[in-house]
């Protein structure tokens, strides 16, 4: 049974009527992703206190993005998290205060800094996100590989779509 998009959680279908986004397609798909992603918000603080009881929600995708990409420059952060950088330098500096990243100099630009995990940060996040898929792992246990693939695959394409 799956969690209603105002919380009533009851698994009632509602009829739906009507064409273009009123389709039943579309109204599913509203709620199965309403659904979802209120499931990774509270996943993502969950993530955030793991690897810091003081670590905002928020911050934990910085610390993803730099354990993918390695150093950053801080407006290339608040471009891929979409903040401005005001907040992105609040985020960071409350980071490095914890310990998780460094700032080095941009070796393709002295002015600039790049962003980077600190070693501890590193393990921190590592270990974390290593949990996380044993967690799909565990709960995906009864699909079919072929179909997880899928799905990753869909998720890919939804997510490239989205960001026309």
């Amino acid at each position: 049974m799956h969690e209603g998009g105002n919380g009533g959680g009851r698994g009632v279908e509602c009829e739906a009527s009507g064409s273009g986004v009123n389709q039943p397609e579309f109204l599913a798909l509203e709620r199965e992703l309403t659904v979802l992603l209120r499931r990774a918000r509270a996943s993502q603080g969950e993530m955030a206190r793991e690897v810091h009881p003081d670590l905002e929600s928020s911050a934990y995708g910085l610390l993803v993005r730099l354990g993918q990409c390695g150093g950053q420059r801080a407006t290339e952060l608040a471009a891929y998290i979409g903040v401005g950088k005001a907040t992105m330098s609040r985020q960071l500096r409350a980071l490095e205060e914890l310990g998780l990243v460094t700032r080095e100099p941009d070796p393709a630009d002295g002015r600039a800094w790049l962003i980077t995990l600190t070693p501890e940060g590193q393990a921190r996040v590592s270990r974390v996100r290593d949990a996380r898929r044993a967690r799909y792992a565990g709960r995906l246990a009864d699909w079919d590989p072929r179909e997880v693939t899928e799905l990753a695959r869909l998720l890919q394409q939804l997510n490239r779509g989205m960001e026309r």
